[in-house]
């Protein structure tokens, strides 16, 4: 879609003031006025991103536009049902989830995508209080969610399951599937400076990575290679098909300011309080681990609703490592032993996420070789 900015007029402008009208974002306009995207307009964009967990920069593009068309949907709006070819999403869908979740059924993620699971949690609701099993929510199944009482009170039990999974996968590395995702790819270079493209850096990094996690038996599996750029849904889809147990997702950062500089890094969360719990400890891992070992400024870590974060099943974190923009990350991104460390970092960060606290060490001291011993000591026992 053509992007929407200050300074732009027509139909495209009028539904987007509409939609922030309606979310009580932006006061009614005069309806003789032409449709403007204006100084107000920019700032109530700004607000809903922020309230969204999305890059809040005032422009409407594409993620922001689904979002404000899903924050029209109310649950009962519209019958949902499950559409392989194109999932239906919205705000109605995450209530749907949130509420399936209250009342003990399991729909994983709550995204506000109408998936299977979702689906196969409706058909087992439906079931159990004996009304049509049919996988729609509809005007009855509505009501009845609506009647009951929730079974469960105080936190959120998709959360509760998502670190039993972690518990349950144990602490040794071999055997786990780990996605990682090198971005942009193909004709879209990302940031570019002074001949070194964040596309090219990425890819180079994830071969680092895969390699150091195929020396400890971990399935490392690559998003994309030089010449194509899937988008991030496909990169989800991706991940969600080859049964992924994490996807990291690499990436270098740019600014306006040469200034801006440092490392962060992002997992799942709306921003009110829905957040992946895990994902969250992964991505506090990984910031701290790369910060210790490269002195790089710390940017912190932060939810996020981006698709690749919001669609995948497994925990999903993105690494923003660097500011290609800034002369000294720069220099830094351009030596491979760097990238060798950062490498290091985010892969013992992993190792951090499964010991759960145990036979820890301080941050920026385990080492590669650290690592092997580790493991190989848990096989040979």
């Amino acid at each position: 879609m053509q992007l929407l900015r200050r300074g732009d007029v027509g139909s495209d402008v009028a539904e987007i003031r509409s939609i922030l009208t309606r979310l009580g974002l932006l006061p009614p306009a005069d309806p003789q006025a032409p449709p403007v995207f204006d100084q107000q307009v920019e700032h109530a964009v700004r607000a809903f991103q922020q309230q969204r967990g999305l890059i809040i920069d005032g422009i409407v593009g594409p993620a922001t536009y689904r979002s404000l068309r899903d924050a029209t949907f109310r649950l009962g709006d519209r019958p949902l049902a499950f559409l392989m070819s194109q999932p239906t999403t919205g705000d109605d869908v995450l209530m749907l989830q949130e509420r399936l979740l209250e009342l003990g059924y399991d729909v994983g993620r709550a995204n506000g995508v109408f998936g299977q699971q979702t689906e196969g949690a409706l058909r087992n609701f439906q079931r159990d209080y004996g009304l049509i099993v049919d996988g729609m929510c509809g005007p009855d199944t509505v009501r009845a969610l609506r009647q009951l009482q929730p079974k469960v009170r105080g936190g959120r039990p998709q959360l509760l399951r998502e670190q039993e999974r972690l518990r349950g996968a144990g602490s040794r590395l071999s055997g786990k599937r780990i996605v990682i995702d090198p971005g942009h790819g193909g004709q879209d270079r990302g940031v570019v400076v002074d001949g070194l493209s964040e596309a090219d850096l990425m890819l180079d990094l994830a071969r680092r990575l895969e390699g150091k996690m195929a020396a400890t038996g971990m399935e490392a599996l690559l998003t994309r290679g030089p010449d194509n750029c899937p988008d991030e849904a496909e990169r989800a889809r991706f991940a969600n098909e080859a049964g992924a147990d994490l996807i990291l997702s690499l990436h270098s950062d740019g600014n306006s300011s040469p200034n801006a500089q440092g490392v962060a890094t992002f997992h799942y969360g709306t921003g009110n309080g829905t957040s992946s719990t895990v994902g969250e400890a992964l991505a506090g891992f990984i910031q701290r681990e790369v910060t210790a070992r490269t002195t790089m400024s710390n940017c912190g870590s932060h939810p996020k609703t981006w698709d690749l974060l919001r669609l995948t099943r497994c925990t999903a974190v993105r690494v923003e490592v660097g500011y290609l923009t800034n002369a000294e990350d720069r220099a830094r991104l351009a030596t491979p032993g760097f990238r060798d460390i950062v490498a290091e970092g985010i892969l013992v960060a992993v190792k951090r996420l499964y010991l759960l606290g145990k036979d820890d060490q301080p941050t920026g001291t385990f080492t590669f070789n650290d690592l092997l011993r580790y493991e190989m000591s848990k096989t040979s026992s």
